[in-house]
């Protein structure tokens, strides 16, 4: 035991004189001060100059699938953005009726920012709490029963395409189930949506032996006539039926306003008999409500302008206020879809629905429906009362809420594009509905004085346009 002891604390000092000796270089620390190190003091970085924004880099790895004005934004407050020089541009655009809140919203900026700091995305395998309470806030704000969340609105816009297929198929005993949509109409770009849309220019080249996806046909907008011609005509009598094996109409696709299309409002007759042919045929009604929903037209639906209720209604745009979610809603008796029929990696993930949970509830807080409805009036008024002052240029101005359409006389010697591009010029951005519309989809949230500066720079616009 003796001999373990002196074993051990021999260990012992020769651990601690090597330790000393390299402290030391080898020395005793009392017998000569080790010489100090020198102290490593960070020093901070000076922040590296941003480059500049260089478009010939950006079109050489970026595919030209937009016709881009140059200009970079580089952030933005309330309703104006600012480019990277700093001018200030009132945005009369709002990422094409998608900005609701306008920019840097604090409230849609906490929302997603505590949103990162938690969960940002899990699969749909799992229940997710944000999804649920995002879902009943739109059932609450609709004629809706249930919802199925994905990316955007032409996502959502096959969701309902599939949908009425599926109910036609198993509830209405369609083998080929057809989908009657408008001229003129915009629902998307993918096959099955560019298909929907009634405007050749962008079915061009993308079909295959010259058709596009088969169970489409098309009627003119607000033809009452037509629409009623076309449904007889697909589901006819009884040896139509037999000769057309199984074709019947599966669904009534209609946007209640065209968007893209030039800014025409359906007529409330041309509406109700969609609704009228759908419940005599068990067809469904479906609204495509992506620019016209949340709250853009004055109601919080579109469709709700026709007194009637739909059976099916898509969403996306300003339903996350600019970040990207869209939800496909329908009423439990469209609802055919089970596990496995549909489904979205992204949709309705966290960080999306605390976004939308986010818009949802400041329209609760800031009454932004009576906000719509006041600036769409005083918009629409000031538009008009320039049509007196350049007589000759604008042939109509229309629209409900706060999507406004100008439509300029074809005489008048200038394009939509031509006074989109004068007024970014001046500091205002709008987008073109058309080649002779003037689109004005601003953030819900723009201010009297904010509609009257934007009233005043497209007069000023017109007045230089119109003198050359």
């Amino acid at each position: 035991m003796a001999r373990l002891l002196t074993a051990f604390l021999l260990l012992v000092n020769s651990l601690t004189a090597f330790e000393l000796g390299v402290r030391g270089v080898g020395i005793s620390a009392r017998s000569s001060p080790r010489t100090p190190l020198p102290q490593l003091v960070a020093t901070p970085a000076t922040p590296a100059a941003k480059p500049a924004f260089d478009p010939a880099a950006f079109d050489k790895v970026v595919m030209k699938t937009y016709g881009r004005f140059s200009l970079v934004v580089s952030h933005g407050q309330g309703c104006y953005l600012f480019d990277d020089k700093g001018k200030k541009y009132l945005d009369c655009a709002a990422g094409i009726a998608t900005c609701c809140l306008g920019h840097a919203d604090e409230r849609l900026i906490k929302a997603v920012t505590e949103q990162m700091r938690e969960v940002n995305h899990v699969s749909n395998l799992y229940y997710i709490p944000q999804q649920g309470e995002l879902a009943q806030r739109l059932v609450d704000s609709s004629c809706a029963d249930r919802a199925f969340f994905c990316n955007s609105g032409a996502e959502a816009n096959e969701a309902a395409i599939k949908l009425a297929r599926r109910h036609a198929i198993t509830k209405l005993g369609a083998k080929r189930p057809v989908i009657i949509t408008a001229l003129n109409s915009f629902h998307g770009r993918t096959l099955a949506t560019i298909t929907a849309t009634g405007q050749a220019k962008y079915q061009k080249n993308f079909g295959y032996g010259g058709k596009m996806v088969e169970g489409f046909e098309y009627v003119p907008y607000n033809d009452v006539a037509a629409l009623k011609k076309m449904v007889a005509k697909i589901n006819g009598g009884f040896f139509s039926r037999l000769f057309r094996r199984g074709r019947k109409v599966a669904a009534i696709m209609m946007e209640p306003l065209q968007g893209e299309g030039g800014i025409t409002p359906a007529t409330t007759e041309f509406y109700r008999a969609a609704r009228e042919l759908c419940d005599a045929t068990g067809a469904l009604l479906m609204a495509d409500e992506v620019q016209t929903g949340m709250g853009r037209t004055g109601e919080f639906w579109g469709y709700m302008k026709h007194g009637i209720e739909v059976d099916v209604f898509t969403t996306a745009k300003a339903l996350g206020g600019g970040v990207p979610i869209g939800a496909m809603c329908c009423k439990e008796s469209a609802n055919v879809f089970g596990p496995g029929d549909h489904a979205s990696t992204f949709g309705g993930n966290p960080l999306a629905c605390a976004a939308g949970n986010a818009v949802m509830k400041a329209f609760e807080e800031d009454n932004v429906l009576a906000n719509v409805n006041a600036r769409g009036e005083q918009l629409r008024a000031g538009l008009r009362a320039l049509v007196a002052t350049y007589p000759g240029v604008i042939k109509e101005v229309r629209g409900w809420g706060l999507i406004v359409g100008c439509e300029l006389e074809e005489a008048c010697g200038f394009a939509a594009a031509d006074v989109v591009a004068k007024l970014m010029e001046n500091g205002m951005l709008t987008v073109p509905a058309g080649p002779r519309v003037v689109r004005f989809v601003p953030p819900l949230v723009i201010s009297e004085a904010e509609v009257n500066e934007a009233i005043d720079k497209f007069g000023a616009a017109l007045k230089i346009l119109s003198a050359k």
